[in-house]
């Protein structure tokens, strides 16, 4: 196993740790997220820096981080949107240049390869808007905040159905700056899209 492939293993595994806490938190999900918040502030970590890691995480995305901005942070919906934006973008290069051979790498281990086949069916089925209209539908897949569409799943998609990168790229950053948008007006009139 080469030393990137490695390292962006760690990084995925690292991603999902958190992700599955707070998703798995049924009961108390509010203090959950309150917990997980107020360690990263103990520990000297910025606010920006925190919206920013919460926006780069799968699920979460800017359904995630935009409202922990605005309501926790009581930050600007400028500030908050560049913040969230900008971390949702992070995993998508990465994700476009190496998922293939991450998926290769993970499919040799039973538990994660089973999860990845999972993964990949549901977004070829979800992904039917992005095979027929490629681009264009990438844009509009990305753009819809829902669970299970967003940049993550977006680079996906655009791997799996062949979009190359210099289309896939800029139309996922087009469908995050749209969905941007969509969160941002929710959170200004009261709506939660993330429960």
């Amino acid at each position: 196993m080469a030393r990137t492939e490695r390292l962006i293993l760690f990084s995925i595994i690292l991603c999902a740790i958190p992700t599955h806490a707070i998703l798995h938190a049924h009961v108390d999900s509010v203090s959950l997220n309150d917990r997980v918040v107020m360690t990263l502030q103990r520990r000297g970590i910025p606010q920006e820096f925190i919206v920013v890691l919460v926006s780069a995480l799968p699920i979460l995305e800017l359904r995630g981080g935009i409202p922990l901005s605005v309501y926790t942070f009581d930050m600007s919906y400028r500030k908050s949107y560049m913040l969230a934006v900008f971390g949702n973008l992070i995993p998508v290069i990465p994700l476009l240049l190496f998922l293939t051979s991450i998926a290769k790498l993970v499919s040799r281990y039973e538990p994660l390869g089973g999860l990845l086949n999972w993964f990949f069916g549901l977004t070829r089925r979800r992904g039917g808007l992005i095979e027929k209209y490629e681009a264009l539908g990438l844009i509009l897949f990305v753009a819809i905040p829902l669970p299970v569409t967003g940049a993550w799943t977006g680079a996906v998609a655009s791997v799996l159905f062949g979009l190359r990168f210099r289309y896939a790229l800029p139309s996922i950053g087009a469908g995050v700056s749209i969905a941007g948008v969509i969160v941002s007006a929710a959170c200004w009139f009261g709506i939660n899209l993330f429960s």
